[in-house]
């Protein structure tokens, strides 16, 4: 192992890709009801919708230094020699910075990226990262990789309510549409590491069939990873996924996953998110 692999769990990695790749996952911190909880571990996305349902409170915090500290040692003891740790946006969570704290005091040095996004979007970005340093690239030259794969991609998702993103404190400049929250189906994207309105929708199907439209438009015009990810919505969740096998001819791979409490928490039931990551 030269250089190690190191995200956080709201990039929600098929678990089958994180153990083929041998990428290690620090949990981000549930809280419901008082609780403390490690988002994937204690804690699953069905839980998490259901809490929601309750509109039980349902909040996250992200992982001490000490989480990461041990992650970066445990790296070290396996034989890597430099290790890339990318996470969540720092306009979205304090997880970067908790991570960069930890790196002071890493046996080995440690680059740590704040990709700006969340989601398959990170996961990508890991994946991209993990599969460079199998080919034996430098730490310096597997952090290129992953910041680029990172600031390259695009996420874009529909909510069924902006009030979870409200009580979470993440809507941001989508504040503006809390007014008629009620009268439209808002689709939403990530710009700079924060969530931003993209556009309003009058019902639930258009919305997802504008939310098609501007996944096959980003992932035109060459390789092209995507990730359909939801939270208690598989169904919406497979049939987008179908449609856009159909009409993307330059997929090099497909996901489908359900998210957890990390993201779960701020977003509610019914999200259908979609990552487009250019290879």
């Amino acid at each position: 192992m030269g250089v190690a692999i190191v995200t956080d769990s709201s990039a929600y990695l098929p678990p089958d890709l994180v153990a083929e790749h041998g990428i290690e996952v620090v949990p981000l911190h549930i809280v419901i009801g008082g609780s403390v909880l490690d988002d994937g571990v204690d804690v699953t996305a069905e839980d998490a919708a259901r809490a929601l349902r309750e509109w039980q409170p349902v909040s996250t915090s992200r992982p001490s230094p000490e989480r990461f500290a041990h992650a970066y040692k445990v790296a070290a003891g396996g034989g890597a020699e430099a290790i890339v740790s990318v996470h969540l946006s720092s306009a979205m969570s304090g997880t970067f910075e908790c991570a960069v704290l930890a790196a002071e005091t890493a046996p080995v040095p440690v680059h740590v990226i704040d990709s700006r996004t969340l989601g398959m979007a990170l996961g990508f970005s890991a994946l991209a990262g993990a599969a460079a340093a199998a080919e034996g690239a430098s730490g310096e030259r597997v952090a290129e990789i992953v910041r680029a794969r990172a600031l390259g991609s695009h996420s874009l998702f529909y909510v069924d309510t902006l009030e979870h993103l409200r009580r979470g404190g993440r809507i941001g400049a989508a504040a503006n549409l809390l007014g008629s929250a009620l009268m439209v189906k808002p689709l939403l994207t990530i710009s700079d590491g924060r969530i931003i309105p993209l556009e309003k929708v009058r019902t639930a199907s258009r919305a997802l069939s504008r939310l098609e439209e501007l996944v096959v438009e980003r992932a035109s015009g060459g390789e092209v990873d995507l990730a359909v990810q939801h939270l208690a919505a598989g169904s919406r969740a497979e049939t987008l996924a179908a449609r856009l096998r159909d009409r993307v001819p330059g997929i090099g791979s497909l996901h489908i996953g359900e998210v957890g409490p990390a993201i779960g928490a701020h977003v509610g039931p019914g999200m259908i998110g979609v990552a487009v990551s250019p290879r």
